[in-house]
Formats: structure tokens, C-alpha cells, sequence
């Protein structure tokens, strides 16, 4: 796979060992076991298989940072967020970047004072049709600094191919995120396109699929989340699934198998004719996605006593490795390593209430305490490192990980 220049800051030699090392003994990627640290007789950290950068965050900031070095006398612009990770937005703004848009699609900036002489860069989500077009019509070219996430494309021409098939796109995804956003209006310049967020929605969309909701009611229902002009009646006869690339893919795959059902059920259907009314999308989440909630739910057979996830507290991929992980043990979602404030306390996000929260005498007063960790693919492999060393500081074990460093290393 190709190598990106990304800043130092962002790597770790800790990380870099283990990950080369995991690499080199399952160049297939077959094995998705935790690799484990013991510290002593006090702290043993468990370590997914999978976590940190993936492919399109690493091509997103090796772009962006081209983009400064380039045009060191031009105003640049970033759509939104190029990832969801406060460290790596806050290092592109203190380089004098600015953010056209909040990650909702708020406007910061005006449009009408951006000019033909401005760099506007895209990020890695990908945008709109529409936005596009606003960029193009100030002789501003999206494609210059296209940070798009090549695996968010292959949504997109997934979707541009079974809309030209006649059926309409059902895209499972958080309506107000940039991706789906982008998704959205690729999709709906090709065929009728509807956003459900989750297996709710998918179940009250069943609902006008097989009619026993009145239609009318489907406008105001599912308002902000259809195309123009869609018709409950006549689009929702053939229909196809993708997804926002980040999503939980047992959801979506969940999703998917039960609007086939549904399509089979309220048209008498087969196997082998289901693609009259269904079409076959496969999985379309991206493969770092998949990765990393396969290595969590390995990281899972292990025990331990709590989890720790790092992540941007915006970033719906690293949103569901604490789902999976929560599910299981107590799990604390940091957003930088100052979050452990010391043995009595940590600062963590509930995402379910979205705010950040404080939780007392989070370690358990054993020997050894025994702590997952993994991290969202837009957190740089650095702030897990400092997560380590900041644990390895408060259970008093520095000298264990030193000397573990300086072992693996050598290896």
C-alpha cells in the first residue's frame, strides 16, 4: 500500500514497532488478536489488532499540508473539517487554514468573499454536487486539493451505477453528516435517494415500502432525508442499499437484510428473483472501518477490566468502536491523553448524551489492571503513544515501559 507524507508529530516509534511487527508475521491480515503488554505486575494493556490512520485520513493530510507548503502566499481554505480530529484541524488552522463551514454545514464564511485567487481544499468526507458548483462558478477548482476519501467515491460511483439500473438509493448514515451530505447529493443527481440512520428508521421506511403507512405521511416523516421530487409510490418499488463508510457494519448489514426481506416478502419473491426489486450493492463500507471493528471485537474474547478509545468526539467511526466495546466492559472515549487526569479521575465523552463527562475511581484497585485500547481511523498513532505513557505514569510503571520499548525495539 502506498506511503504518505505525514508529519512526524503525528507518528510514533512505540506504534510504528508494534504495527510493522503485526504486519510482518500476517501479511494477509488474517489475524485479528490484540497484541498485549505487560507492565510489570501492575498494568497490562490490551491492543487492537487494527487502529489510528487509515489509507484515505493519511492521503487527506498529506494533501492538505501540499496545499500550505504550495501556496505560501495564497488564503486557503478548508471546506469543514478535514477529519474529525481536533488535533489535526487545530495544526491546518495554526498553518492559517480557515473552515468555510462547521461540521454540520453551518457557514463561517461567506461565500461571496472567497475570489479566483483563493485555495479551497476538500476534505476527506468528500461535498456536494451543489458546493462543487459554487467553487467552480468562482474559477476556484475543487479538484486542485481534492482530499476525498477514495473509498467514499467508490460509494458514490456504487451508487451511480445501480441508480442508472432504475432502482433508488437507500443510504444508511447520519443525515447531518458531511459524508452522507456528499453521498446524498452524488446519489440524487442520478436516481431517487432517501437517508434512513438506523434500523427505526429502516423498519418505519418498511412501512411505505409495503404500504400500510399512508404516503403522504412519509413527506413529513422523513423530512430533509429524500431527493426532490420523490415519489413513495413508484420509488420505493426498487431499491438498493449503500452506506455512509463509517458506520457499524453489522448495522448496516442488518439494514440491508431486512429491507431484503421486506422486498421479498411484499412482492412473493425468491433468491433468485429478488434482484427485480433488490439490488445487489454488497458491503460498502471502507476496509479500515471494517478492520478496526473486527480487531475491537477480537480485542473483545480478551479480559479485561475497562476500555479506553481515542478519538475526535465528532467522529462517527470511533462513535461505534465504543459502542462495541461499551457493550462489554466499561469504556471511557478520550480525545487526548490530558482526559486522564490522574488515578481517581477521567474526562470522557458520553456520545449517547453527546457531552463530555467526569467518572471517579475509574481503575479498579487490583493488580494487574488490565485496559483495551484502540483509536478511530482519523487519530494519529502519537496520541495513542501519549495515552500509554500517560497510563504508565499514574499506575507508576514508566521504568516497565521504557525498558518494554527499548526491548520491542531491538527485536
Amino acid at each position: 500500500m502506498k506511503t504518505f507524507e505525514v508529519p512526524t508529530r503525528y507518528r510514533s516509534e512505540l506504534i510504528a514497532a508494534i504495527k510493522t511487527s503485526r504486519r510482518g508475521a500476517d501479511k494477509m491480515k488474517k489475524d485479528f488478536s490484540p497484541t498485549i503488554i505487560n507492565l510489570g505486575n501492575r498494568l497490562q494493556i490490551i491492543i487492537a489488532r487494527h487502529f489510528g490512520f487509515c489509507y484515505g485520513v493519511e492521503n487527506a493530510i498529506e494533501i492538505a499540508f501540499k496545499a500550505v507548503s504550495e501556496n505560501p502566499d495564497k488564503r486557503i481554505f478548508l471546506l469543514s473539517e478535514m477529519i474529525h480530529n481536533p488535533q489535526v484541524n487545530a495544526d491546518l488552522q495554526d498553518e492559517g487554514v480557515r473552515f468555510i463551514m462547521d461540521t454540520r454545514g453551518n457557514q463561517l464564511i461567506d461565500w461571496n468573499s472567497l475570489n479566483s485567487d483563493d485555495i479551497v481544499i476538500v476534505p476527506a468526507f468528500g461535498t456536494t454536487l451543489e458546493i462543487e458548483k459554487t467553487l467552480k462558478d468562482k474559477q476556484i477548482k475543487p479538484s486542485q486539493y481534492n482530499t476525498t476519501c477514495p473509498f467514499v467515491e467508490k460509494v458514490w460511483n456504487r451508487s451511480e451505477k445501480i441508480g442508472n439500473e432504475g432502482y433508488t438509493i437507500i443510504i444508511h448514515g447520519k443525515p447531518r453528516h458531511e459524508e452522507t451530505r456528499a453521498t446524498f447529493s452524488h446519489s440524487r443527481a442520478n436516481t431517487p435517494t432517501a437517508v434512513v440512520r438506523d434500523m427505526e428508521q429502516a423498519k418505519r421506511l418498511a412501512l411505505y415500502i409495503t404500504g400500510v403507512e399512508p404516503a403522504d405521511q412519509f413527506y413529513t416523516e422523513f423530512a430533509g432525508q429524500y431527493s426532490e421530487g420523490f415519489d413513495v409510490k413508484k420509488d420505493l418499488q426498487r431499491i438498493g442499499i449503500v452506506n455512509q463508510t463509517t458506520m457499524l457494519a453489522s448495522d448496516t448489514q442488518g439494514i440491508a437484510d431486512y429491507l431484503k426481506q421486506v422486498m421479498k416478502d411484499h412482492y412473493n419473491l425468491t433468491e433468485e428473483t429478488i434482484k427485480e426489486r433488490f439490488a445487489d450493492t454488497r458491503d460498502t463500507l471502507c476496509y479500515a472501518t471494517n478492520d478496526n471493528q473486527n480487531a475491537v471485537i477480537a480485542m473483545l474474547q480478551h479480559q479485561a477490566d475497562m476500555a479506553i478509545v481515542i478519538g475526535g468526539y465528532n467522529s462517527s467511526n470511533t462513535s461505534h468502536l465504543v459502542e462495541l466495546c461499551e457493550a462489554e466492559l466499561p469504556t471511557y472515549f478520550v480525545n487526548a491523553e490530558t482526559c486522564l487526569v490522574d488515578h481517581q479521575e477521567i474526562r470522557h465523552f458520553n456520545f449517547h448524551e453527546h457531552q463530555e463527562v467526569v467518572t471517579k475511581n475509574y481503575l479498579p484497585e487490583k493488580d494487574p489492571v488490565r485496559i483495551m485500547i484502540t483509536s478511530g481511523a482519523s487519530c494519529p498513532d502519537a496520541l495513542v503513544d501519549k495515552v500509554i505513557k500517560r497510563l504508565s505514569e499514574i499506575l507508576h510503571v514508566e521504568r516497565e515501559l521504557h525498558d518494554y520499548i527499548v526491548n520491542f525495539q531491538s527485536v
